[in-house]
C-alpha cells in the first residue's frame, strides 16, 4: 500500500498588472529529501491535475504523479496563469511565453520554501512548448527535458491545418469555450481507437470540474506564430516524444528540430498506437518506461568534448 503525500501549494507572479496567484501540486511517496523532481507542464485545453493526475475506476495508474511518486521522485505540477485553480481575472491570451513565466515563477516558488531547485521537466503538446521555452531560458533549472506531442514549425501538422481556420476567432477573443464533446474531439480527431471510451469520459469530468473555458493564446501561437523556441538554444538533455498517430506533432518537423539540439545527450522516440494525449492512451504505461527510463538513465562513464 503506497504512503503518498498531496500538498497544496500557491505561488505569486508578479506583473504589471498586479501579483497572479498560481495554484501548485505536489506529490511524493514518504519524504520527499533527496528524490529526483518531475515537473509536469499541462497543455492548450485542460489543467494541471485531470492531465497528470486522473483517476479512472478500474485503470490503474491513471495518475502518472503516483506512478512517479511511488518509484522514488517528488512530482510538481502547476496550473498556468487562466487555468485551472490559478487566475483567471487578467484580459490577456495567456500566450506560450506567459506560460514559461509561470514555470519561473512556480520554480522560484518552490525554492522558496526549500524545494528542489532543478527538474526533470516534462511538457505535453502547447506545454511541451511551455517547457522548451522554459529551460531555452532557465537551463540550470531543467536537469533533462521530456517533449511529448512537441512541434517546432508546424509544417506537416494536418490539426494544425485545421486549426488555422478559426484563427480569427481566436484572435477575437481572448478564450474560448469547451465542453464534453469538445474533450472527446482531441481523442477522436486523429484515431479514435488509441483511447478506452471511459478514460476519456473521467477525463472531461476533470477537466470540466474547473473550467468552462480555456485561454486562446497557445492555439494562436501554434497557428500563426511558430517557430516560438530555439533548438540550438535548448543546452540540456532532451527527449522527443511522437505518437503515431498525432495530428500536431510532425515527424519532418520533429526530425529537424531533433537533429538541432546541441546536446549529445538526446533521444527521439515513436510511441506505437498513440495519438495526442499520451497519458490517456490505452498504451499509456508505455509512455510512463518510457520516460522513467530517460530520467533515471545514468550519468555517461565517459563524455568528450572534441568535435569528431
Amino acid at each position: 500500500m503506497s504512503n503518498i503525500t498531496a500538498q497544496e501549494h500557491w505561488a505569486q507572479k508578479k506583473t504589471a498588472d498586479g501579483d497572479v496567484r498560481l495554484f501548485i501540486w505536489r506529490k511524493f511517496e514518504g519524504s520527499p529529501d533527496g528524490k529526483p523532481a518531475i515537473l509536469w507542464v499541462h497543455g492548450s485545453s485542460m489543467a494541471s491535475q485531470p492531465t497528470f493526475d486522473l483517476t479512472v475506476p478500474g485503470r490503474p495508474d491513471s495518475s502518472v504523479m503516483d506512478w512517479f511518486a511511488e518509484r522514488g521522485f517528488d512530482c510538481w505540477c502547476v496550473d498556468m496563469e487562466g487555468y485551472g485553480r490559478s487566475d483567471k481575472q487578467r484580459d490577456i491570451y495567456c500566450d506560450i511565453a506567459n506560460g514559461a513565466d509561470d514555470l519561473k515563477a512556480a520554480t522560484d516558488h518552490i525554492a522558496s520554501i526549500g524545494g528542489p531547485v532543478q527538474f526533470l521537466t516534462y511538457g505535453i503538446s502547447s506545454g511541451a512548448l511551455r517547457a522548451a521555452l522554459f529551460a531555452q531560458r532557465h537551463p540550470e533549472r531543467v536537469s533533462r527535458l521530456a517533449l511529448d506531442a512537441f512541434v517546432w514549425t508546424g509544417e506537416g501538422a494536418p490539426t494544425l491545418a485545421q486549426r488555422r481556420k478559426k484563427l480569427p476567432q481566436f484572435i477575437e477573443h481572448k478564450r474560448r469555450p469547451i465542453d464534453r464533446d469538445f474533450v472527446r474531439s482531441i481523442f477522436a480527431r486523429d484515431h479514435a481507437d488509441c483511447a478506452e471510451p471511459a478514460v476519456v469520459e473521467a477525463f472531461a469530468d476533470a477537466i470540466l470540474a474547473l473550467d468552462d473555458s480555456m485561454p486562446n493564446g497557445t492555439y494562436i501561437d501554434m497557428c500563426s506564430k511558430l517557430p516560438v523556441v530555439d533548438p540550438e538554444q535548448i543546452t540540456v538533455p532532451t527527449v522527443l516524444l511522437r505518437g503515431q498517430f498525432d495530428g500536431i506533432a510532425a515527424m519532418d518537423d520533429l526530425i529537424e528540430f531533433f537533429k538541432r539540439l546541441p546536446s549529445p545527450d538526446k533521444q527521439f522516440t515513436v510511441m506505437n498506437g498513440i495519438s495526442h494525449a499520451s497519458f490517456q492512451q490505452k498504451n499509456y504505461r508505455m509512455v510512463y518506461q518510457i520516460l522513467h527510463a530517460y530520467f533515471t538513465q545514468p550519468a555517461p562513464a565517459y563524455t568528450s568534448s572534441a568535435a569528431h
